[in-house]
């Protein structure tokens, strides 16, 4: 349940305040984690654990026996005797004895969480295991996904856990890929203050060297049943972000647009849509050119005269470039539906090669 760099690191603070030196050891008499090497010990250790007694002094080393629910799962030697080795023997053996029922309260809640994301529960069993973890069940809260260039080092999962200093956040993964992060939003779950929440975790990853960090996040919800939607939520997010705005690190759910339609549309039927618009041609097949011009058309709200003030060209020049475009596609951009009709095809064909990519 605890990591051997945790005792170790637990161990050796331990050491450095009471100038004992400890050692920690399995039920079979194996080293753990020590501040000094105790090989002499691994037998005395082994007949200790089949002994009725919790703490003894043999041969100059006080042992004492740690405790999992009631199942013995290590021993700890405190080198020297005397009374203030045993007590500081004691003192240590209880503190390890609490670490190992904080584990495992984080190891059961984190089990929970991602059971409670991927939807692997009943709804009775949400509340009930929600009551016996003192997890409360009516808090707003926002599920948020991070995702970098080393998310498949475990690092990035403490990483996030040190970025973010909300503790009644939940801070897990459920695959190798992503952090999952369960805000809660009991100090305010406006869209400024999970924006910020956020910022604040891409700053941080950014700030420790990682790269190409992208968070994104679903809605709020009220109550923890609803916890998995906003996974889901985020996970889109996630993904459309990836397609249709891939210049911002930071996207919400909420922002996607019709790009969370055009997403849940197959394949085939995006190919059918371009062929019946554009004949055999792709509108992405266009010269640099003609794309900068449609791209800033766009951008201006098909304002001729501001989008020709941008692109530096004479007002009939745009006019010619769009008359030009209009016979090749029979779309006039200067019409409305006609725009609208060659935006939504530039989203299909980004999408179509976005899904390609991913087969690939």
């Amino acid at each position: 349940m605890i990591s051997n760099q945790i005792l170790q690191n637990t161990i050796e603070g331990l050491k450095a305040i009471a100038r004992v030196e400890l050692c920690i050891v399995d039920t079979d008499g194996k080293e753990i984690a020590s501040t000094v090497s105790m090989a002499e010990c691994e037998k005395p250790a082994m007949e200790f654990a089949q002994s009725p007694a919790d703490s003894q002094e043999i041969q100059g080393f006080q042992y004492f026996k740690i405790y999992d629910e009631q199942q013995l799962e290590y021993i700890l030697i405190a080198g020297g005797s005397g009374e203030d080795v045993y007590m500081v023997g004691k003192m240590v053996a209880f503190q390890i004895q609490n670490l190992l029922v904080a584990y495992k309260e984080r190891f059961d809640k984190d089990n929970f969480v991602k059971n409670l994301l991927l939807d692997n529960l009943l709804l009775v069993d949400i509340y009930s295991r929600a009551k016996k973890l003192h997890i409360q069940t009516d808090v707003k809260r926002v599920v948020l996904i991070i995702e970098s260039e080393s998310s498949k080092d475990n690092n990035v999962l403490e990483m996030v856990r040190s970025a973010n200093g909300n503790s009644r956040d939940f801070v897990t993964a459920v695959d190798e890929n992503n952090v999952i992060v369960v805000h809660d939003l009991s100090g305010g779950d406006s869209p400024k203050e999970i924006d910020k929440t956020a910022k604040i975790i891409e700053n941080y990853l950014v700030k420790e060297g990682l790269k190409g960090v992208r968070v994104a996040y679903g809605t709020v919800v009220k109550e923890i049943k609803e916890v998995s939607r906003s996974y889901k939520e985020a996970r889109m997010a996630l993904d459309v972000g990836k397609i249709f705005f891939d210049e911002r690190n930071i996207i919400a759910y909420s922002e996607l647009g019709i790009g969370r339609l055009i997403y849940q549309l197959p394949i085939p039927l995006c190919k059918m849509f371009i062929k019946e618009i554009f004949g055999g041609k792709s509108p992405d097949e266009f010269d640099e050119e003609t794309l900068t011009t449609i791209n800033k058309f766009f951008e201006n709200s098909l304002n001729v005269s501001e989008t020709s003030r941008q692109l530096f060209i004479h007002r009939n020049t745009l006019v010619y470039r769009l008359d030009k475009l209009q016979k090749s596609t029979g779309l006039d951009l200067r019409v409305f539906e006609d725009a609208i009709t060659f935006k939504i095809a530039l989203m299909v064909v980004k999408y179509m090669k976005y899904m390609e990519n991913i087969d690939y």
